[in-house]
């Protein structure tokens, strides 16, 4: 394969996945590259291209996307518009969801300890990051929940098994009991004054 060809393919590879509003995924990248051309190797090269540049070719969500630098993330924020973040309330339902998904909205509320409102879905499935999978084969039907790519590509993963480990986000006990505090240090003597 001459230069040029290769070339045409990381520039077929970069605009997919600048234009795509969702992660590429490498068998949509096949999809679109001629026949024989490896979709993995172009990924590799081209995300090793952009290395050292202002965005990264990041894999997320079960696909490729263009993400800002992290050494440059905070320099952004002084001029970009952060969104709007979700209420603790979304948050917790939203990680209830993550975790036990499929879930149930009555199995939700259980497990938070408190009702759930509708704004709160609303809010979620606005955002993308929840849909409805079907329903659970119970009285009543009730619908279950998961989260969805969004969902995935907005906290950074690739896959639901990357999310932390629930015991790894549970803190110690030991780490909420109040520890008297340290005996101040002993104060220095006064010097004698001057005569």
């Amino acid at each position: 394969m001459s230069d040029t060809d290769r070339e045409s393919l990381f520039r077929l590879a970069e605009a997919l996945i600048f234009a795509a509003t969702t992660p590429v995924t490498t068998r949509q990248l096949t999809q679109l590259l001629p026949d024989g051309a490896d979709a993995d190797a172009v990924l590799a090269q081209l995300r090793e291209r952009y290395a050292t540049r202002g965005v990264e070719l990041v894999e997320v969500g079960g696909g490729w996307q263009f993400r800002t630098a992290p050494d440059l993330a905070p320099k952004l924020r002084r001029v970009v518009q952060v969104p709007r973040r979700l209420p603790r309330v979304a948050m917790e339902t939203l990680a209830i969801i993550a975790y036990h998904q499929p879930v149930t909205r009555p199995e939700i509320e259980e497990l938070r300890g408190a009702s759930l409102g509708q704004g709160t879905l609303d809010q979620l499935l606005e955002a993308g990051l929840v849909a409805p999978r079907g329903r659970k084969e119970t009285p009543g039907r009730p619908t279950l929940w998961g989260t969805t790519p969004a969902f995935l590509s907005q906290f950074g993963l690739q896959q639901l098994r990357d999310l932390p480990r629930r015991e790894d986000l549970l803190v110690e006990p030991t780490l909420l009991t109040p520890q008297p505090d340290p005996a101040p240090p002993p104060a220095a003597a006064e010097p004698a004054p001057e005569s």
